[in-house]
């Protein structure tokens, strides 16, 4: 039997495949295209913008330590690439929400096998639009002081070193609640209770969110990574909640 923290990448092995099965790519396409379009637009933006984000954050040491700053400008580099990794999930995710609730609950109808490829109906994602917009402002606060905490530590000067893997670490966690949420917001789990149960479920939610985490941040790939971490999170709820 794997270890808890390894059946998380094969949930999301497992999400990708079924988000590549032939009844299943309808409900990915309308999230992929969003996430593609704002992928471009992110990166476009990042590309123009990247070397002064840098400049922004490196500390400024005094000249017998400038020797330091070829140690550290590669940290700050991935400090700022794992800004832009989470401005871009952050966007995609609210923007997207509805399309990937709608998808988790086809998921898990499939994986149930209650209906092997259930219709689209666009009345029913309609209707979801206004739950699932409200659970990722409840995300949102969530996130946003955790992540406020880590602005300003990453301008801390040596302090600041600490910033990047905390950074790493926080984002595996949010990985995990970010996704997840998707099938428990479908079965009305509570926003404190679905939290309790990722606790319980630490070592499986972390690498689940590792490999989330990891798979979004190759360019390309993440834009079809995501909907295959809805379905990888689907997986997850149905079989970790028995």
């Amino acid at each position: 039997m794997p270890a808890p923290v390894l059946t998380g990448p094969q949930y999301l092995g497992e999400g990708l495949k079924l988000v590549l099965s032939p009844g299943l790519r309808l409900f990915v396409l309308l999230p992929l295209t969003i996430n593609l379009v704002l992928f471009i637009g992110i990166i476009s933006v990042a590309m123009q913008q990247f070397g002064g984000w840098v400049d922004t954050f490196m500390p400024t040491l005094p000249t017998w330590l400038a020797f330091l700053e070829y140690l550290l400008w590669p940290l700050f580099v991935v400090l700022v690439l794992l800004m832009v990794f989470f401005t871009f999930t952050l966007l995609a995710t609210i923007i997207a929400a509805p399309f990937n609730g709608f998808l988790a609950e086809k998921v898990e109808t499939v994986v149930r096998g209650e209906d092997t490829f259930p219709p689209f109906n666009w009345t029913e994602l309609v209707a979801m639009v206004p739950r699932t917009l409200g659970r990722e402002m409840r995300k949102l606060g969530y996130f946003l002081p955790r992540a406020l905490g880590l602005l300003i530590l990453s301008f801390i000067p040596v302090v600041n070193l600490i910033a990047a893997p905390l950074w790493v670490l926080f984002g595996i966690w949010m990985m995990a609640i970010q996704y997840i949420d998707y099938p428990a917001d479908n079965n009305k789990m509570s926003w404190q209770d679905m939290l309790a149960w990722l606790r319980e479920k630490r070592w499986q939610s972390l690498g689940f969110g590792g490999a989330t985490y990891l798979a979004l941040l190759v360019p390309g790939l993440n834009v079809l990574m995501m909907p295959a971490a809805v379905a990888g999170a689907t997986l997850f709820w149905v079989r970790e909640r028995g």
